[in-house]
């Protein structure tokens, strides 16, 4: 059985870095959001160089299902009531824009498919139903199914979203670190950073989701590590599933890729309070809760050929930090994205590269650590 998640074994993202003996920004975290962060400083003329304790994009970048969705965790009707309408309105449309750069990045890595968010039984139809009525009213692309027979179990209707997306997120990554070192930027591979002190650099950024524990106490008090495991199959002779699909508030979700392989991953909620760890083993109840929806989706069970698990960051308000870290100069972070961090990543880390060349973007206010760190410190 292989542990490496499938992406990896598939693409393993490589780069040829150049030496640079001293940078403006070190970047920690060389997974999506710490490599589009670094090409855009790269851009504006900063001198960068990436950390990571392992490898490019072996981190959370490589080890997620493969989902590429617009939005946030948070369902859209929710997010109006807490983010409030302007606001929740604006960064559904920034991350329509954010899938739409990332399909320019990640060329034959992302399928523009669609997705399919499934209600499980009558009461997450009712909130799904009003999810729908939300972003029709606000004027998203979005279309009701009330019938999804080509499913087993049975479902109880399903949003399809148009512009989401499926995506080999190691794909992406390996696009994403080669224009970063085309554009200067230098990469210290198998270089755990366990210490802000140890860098000698004028800008730092922590870019390293759900991982990373122990750089600042304040991020470990917001930031919440959660374990999402995942299973892939050998190819099936038989095409199920088009394009992305996820039930039960995200809780589980699968795609079929281009081969005929079933990527399947989540049941998190069956054993929640050990899955709130940063330790990447996988589980046996999980791993034998993947199997058994497995088999009752397909009517039979597979030929399971890799089983993988990878740490993505929470937040109380299920939004990123993404800007300066409070009371730490020169520290920036660009983290949390709550399961959404192949679009989020992207964006992000795009974002707080902004931030760090002195120019302001309206999300910014929206995802300002400020808005966490103060609580967990007071």
């Amino acid at each position: 059985m292989e542990t490496t998640p499938f992406w990896l074994a598939e693409s393993k993202p490589t780069v040829r870095s150049r030496r640079i003996d001293d940078v403006d920004v070190a970047v920690i975290g060389a997974g999506i959001t710490g490599c589009a962060c670094a090409y855009a400083l790269a851009q504006t003329g900063h001198s960068v160089r990436v950390y990571d304790a392992r490898g490019i994009g072996e981190g959370a970048s490589g080890r997620n299902g493969g989902f590429a969705l617009r939005g946030a965790a948070a369902r859209y009707d929710v997010a109006r009531e807490t983010y409030g309408a302007d606001a929740a309105r604006e960064l559904w449309r920034r991350t329509e824009a954010a899938l739409d750069n990332l399909e320019s990045v990640a060329g034959d890595a992302f399928r523009r498919t669609g997705s399919l968010r499934l209600a499980a039984d009558v009461e997450e139809r009712v909130e799904i139903e009003a999810e729908y009525e939300a972003l029709r009213d606000d004027g998203f692309a979005v279309e009701w199914r009330d019938e999804v027979t080509h499913l087993r179990p049975d479902f109880r209707g399903a949003i399809f979203h148009p512009p989401d997306g499926a995506l080999q997120p190691a794909g992406l990554v390996q696009r994403l670190a080669t224009r970063a070192a085309e554009a200067g930027v230098a990469f210290a591979e198998d270089q755990r950073v366990d210490s802000l002190d140890a860098l000698d650099a004028e800008q730092i950024v922590i870019a390293t989701d759900g991982s990373g524990r122990g750089l600042l106490p304040e991020l470990d008090e917001a930031l919440w590590p959660a374990r999402g495991q995942v299973i892939a199959t050998a190819p099936l002779r038989e095409r199920l599933f088009d394009c992305p699909h996820y039930a039960r508030h995200g809780f589980d979700y699968w795609q079929q890729l281009p081969d005929g392989r079933v990527v399947l991953g989540g049941f998190r909620d069956f054993s929640i309070l050990t899955e709130m760890t940063d330790d990447e083993t996988p589980t046996e109840p999980i791993q034998q809760a993947l199997d058994a929806f497995l088999a009752e989706l397909l009517g039979e069970m597979p030929e399971v050929t890799h089983r993988w698990a990878g740490v993505f960051g929470l937040t109380q308000d299920l939004l990123p930090l993404v800007g300066r870290v409070p009371g730490h100069d020169g520290v920036w972070v660009a983290a949390g994205y709550s399961g959404h961090g192949n679009v989020f990543g992207l964006l992000c880390g795009e974002l707080v590269a902004a931030a760090i060349d002195g120019r302001l973007d309206s999300l910014l206010e929206l995802f300002s650590p400020a808005r966490l760190l103060e609580v967990t410190a007071g």
